[in-house]
């Protein structure tokens, strides 16, 4: 069967917690996605000083688990936070981001997913700001609540943390940009029995999945715990069924120091308020499931 596909790039902080893997995984098992390439993103300083290498060393060893090494572009990305809203930080990620951009076209735009801080893309517009003009829609998990929603958890939502910065620079720019906040993310939700049931012995790659979600929860969660929150994966099967969430248009915020959100430059900017969560875990699981029955 062939399938006419979406071009996207996943910048990942693949080693920050134990969602990432899921969402790589499920996008490339996707035929309709056309993975122009994986960036390793940086996760600040409090578990790491090499964050972003550890994200490409867990990116690379997804794709030997896929046997798909040389097969997908790979490009480190920002080892750290921009210092401040003019100065980029230069690096194989955001000139790759650059790169791509160019052959966008509105029949067949770009989609260019953040798992983590924006801080590849932020230095992609400052080092290209025609970028900005071009057909390229950016998807970025992060952020609290809008609208008087309770906060998922307290203080400062994780990835906005590590580069406020590199936030309002992409929501002053008036680049495209689709958010997915805490509260949106946090459902989706998975249990450890779910996860063994349904691809659990499936492969090595589906046992990799369930066996480091299981060790992150058990090393750095403090409370009784059987579920994960896969929080990456939405913007991933915002690219597959880009129909499938309900959004709201609001004028552009920015950040303040504590996250909260700010009057900004006012350019729309589309909210997510939810996703099918059904379509993007049943999806996932059948991929992985054929997977694994393709490489018995």
């Amino acid at each position: 069967m062939t399938h006419r596909r979406r071009r996207i790039i996943i910048d990942t902080d693949a080693k920050n917690e134990a969602d990432d893997q899921f969402a790589i995984v499920h996008a490339l098992l996707s035929p309709t996605l056309d993975v122009r390439g994986l960036v390793a993103a940086h996760f600040g300083t409090e578990r790491s000083d090499r964050s972003m290498e550890e994200s490409r060393e867990e990116i690379d060893l997804l794709l030997r688990l896929m046997d798909r090494s040389g097969e997908v572009p790979v490009a480190n990305g920002a080892a750290t936070a921009l210092p401040d809203a003019t100065t980029p930080v230069d690096s194989p990620g955001a000139r790759l981001i650059i790169e791509e951009s160019r052959s966008a076209t509105e029949g067949d735009p770009l989609f260019v997913t953040f798992l983590g801080p924006l801080t590849d893309m932020a230095s992609a517009i400052l080092l290209d700001p025609a970028v900005v003009d071009r057909p390229v829609v950016v998807i970025w998990i992060g952020g609290m609540a809008h609208g008087g929603v309770d906060p998922s958890y307290d203080g400062i939502e994780f990835n906005l943390r590590n580069d406020v910065t590199a936030a309002n620079v992409v929501l002053d720019s008036g680049i495209q940009l689709w958010q997915v906040p805490a509260d949106v993310y946090s459902a989706v939700s998975v249990s450890y029995t779910e996860l063994e049931e349904r691809i659990g012995g499936t492969s090595r790659l589906a046992d990799y999945l369930i066996e480091q979600l299981v060790e992150w929860n058990a090393t750095w969660h403090p409370d009784p715990i059987e579920f994960r929150s896969l929080g990456d994966s939405p913007a991933i099967s915002l690219v597959l069924n880009p129909r499938g969430g309900s959004f709201r248009t609001v004028p552009a915020p920015r950040f303040d120091e504590q996250g909260r959100y700010v009057a900004g430059s006012g350019h729309p900017v589309r909210v997510c308020e939810s996703v099918d969560v059904r379509f993007l875990l049943e999806d996932m699981f059948a991929k992985i499931g054929r997977f694994g029955r393709a490489t018995a």
